[in-house]
């Protein structure tokens, strides 16, 4: 089999390498991308030389442009430059070892065959040749071609040998499952789950980009489903694991809620592609483990696992060295008000209840209302249905209440500037005092949201503190 990828920068290797005498190919996820029609402008690329990446790099760039700046890495023996949103790796043929401890493997110069021996799967081994003698030919030695058109997942050389060297390899087995929509080879499968302690060599920040990318697929269930399969769900967010089963009390069970989580998360992932909002669906159940009680003649609750589930997701962000800043603070606060909008469904409920929502929602209750929808899971469409019907009555609601009350992007008329000069007070708790009561007097509905009503009910509220205008 011959292809020749129509792109400039191969073109240039090819005569580079040719006057210098050196052997050079395309290989890994940019030939299993060409070969499946899934390239993209801004892939990365990665070219093999038989001899010394660096100079080849060097070489390469000098011909293309002298203005581009090539980044040599000594430690790793490769090099790389930029070039029409393209990152271009160069990296001499090698061969690798590992210890037990560490995933960082000694690396010696090699033939293409130990290149090639030393990728994760055989979708990824495939390399193309683009020296002129000739040109196109793809190095097939392990069947990738036939994996892609079976679209399976499998290591080029014994599993074991390959995960226990890397065990990062592991979650990339499954986030290439995901992507790709491919399955995982038995034997490979069955390596993962006997390997899956090794799992505790790769920093934390390693398994997050990973677990990222398969929380960025259309279908994260895949990927998810195959982490808990294989035993590494347990090892990497074990709060998880912890969902699965069903426990059966008086004849009363509960729904699994590990297949409803993800059911949850791939019911978003058909509405957004937002990272952090499919976080917010993972961790939405989160601490139903926690909060689980059988009441008898009522049957299995979950009393407040909105609210503790809410409290470990700082927790859970930390150790997976996931972001401690508004990120975290958006997924734990749809975490917590995941129950809330459904309440809002009650003929007597309160335009208080609702504004008070709103303002605990702000920005995010758009968001919000997104995961509650994703959260209706049933498998009996009339509930299903009733569920909607509600869910667009408190779509309603809140519409009717922003357009009158605009609480969503809540500020107080009334500042704590303005209070200090007015009753001519030093900042300090009073200030806050007054400032909590004119927003929770907004909130309530006792004062419109407008600066004249807030005044008066600031000096109202002064004077009941024994303050007096200036």
């Amino acid at each position: 089999m011959k292809i020749f990828p129509d792109n400039r920068i191969f073109e240039t290797v090819a005569r580079v390498a040719d006057r210098d005498n050196t052997r050079a190919y395309v290989i890994g996820g940019y030939v299993r991308d060409y070969i499946m029609g899934r390239v993209r402008p801004d892939m990365d690329i990665d070219i093999v030389v038989i001899g010394d990446g660096p100079a080849m790099a060097r070489a390469v760039a000098r011909e293309i442009s002298p203005d581009i700046k090539v980044t040599v890495f000594k430690t790793f023996g490769t090099a790389m430059f930029r070039y029409k949103n393209h990152d271009i790796e160069f990296v001499g043929a090698r061969k690798e070892s590992y210890s037990e401890d560490s995933r960082k493997p000694s690396v010696s110069p090699g033939t293409l065959e130990d290149d090639q021996n030393r990728r994760d799967f055989t979708i990824n081994a495939l390399a193309i040749s683009l020296n002129r003698d000739n040109p196109g030919e793809v190095l097939d030695p392990f069947g990738g071609i036939d994996d892609i058109r079976n679209g399976v997942i499998r290591t080029p050389l014994d599993p074991d040998v390959t995960f226990s060297d890397d065990p990062l390899r592991m979650m990339r087995a499954i986030r290439f499952a995901s992507q790709l929509e491919f399955s995982i080879a038995a034997k490979t499968m069955d390596s993962i789950a006997r390997n899956a302690d090794r799992i505790k060599i790769v920093s934390a920040e390693r398994i997050t980009t990973e677990l990222n990318k398969i929380m960025a697929t259309a279908r994260p269930s895949v990927g998810f489903l195959l982490l808990e399969q294989s035993g590494l769900l347990n090892l990497i967010l074990p709060e998880i694991a912890r969902l699965k089963g069903v426990e059966d009390k008086e004849g009363k069970g509960h729904k699994d809620n590990f297949h409803h989580t993800v059911k949850v998360l791939d019911n978003v992932a058909e509405k957004s592609n937002d990272l952090w909002l499919r976080w917010a669906a993972l961790l939405h159940d989160v601490a139903k483990p926690a909060t689980k009680k059988f009441v008898p003649g009522t049957g299995w609750t979950f009393h407040g696992h909105e609210y503790l589930g809410a409290k470990m997701v700082p927790e859970i962000f930390k150790r997976l060295k996931l972001p401690l800043n508004d990120r975290m603070k958006y997924v734990r606060k749809l975490v917590g008000l995941h129950l809330r909008p459904i309440s809002l469904v009650q003929d007597e409920v309160t335009d208080s209840a609702v504004r008070r929502l709103l303002f605990e929602a702000g920005e995010d209750i758009d968001d919000l209302m997104l995961l509650c929808e994703a959260d209706i899971t049933s498998g009996n469409r009339m509930k299903v249905k009733k569920h909607r019907e509600n869910f667009a009555l408190v779509r309603r609601k809140l519409k009717e209440i922003e357009e009158k009350d605009a609480v969503r992007t809540f500020q107080p008329p009334v500042h704590g500037e303005e209070i200090i000069s007015t009753f001519n007070i030093p900042p300090g708790p009073m200030v806050g005092v007054i400032k909590s009561a004119i927003k929770e007097a907004i909130l309530d509905g006792v004062i419109p949201n407008e600066y004249e009503a807030a005044r008066e009910f600031m000096i109202r509220k002064g004077r009941e503190l024994g303050l007096s205008p200036a």
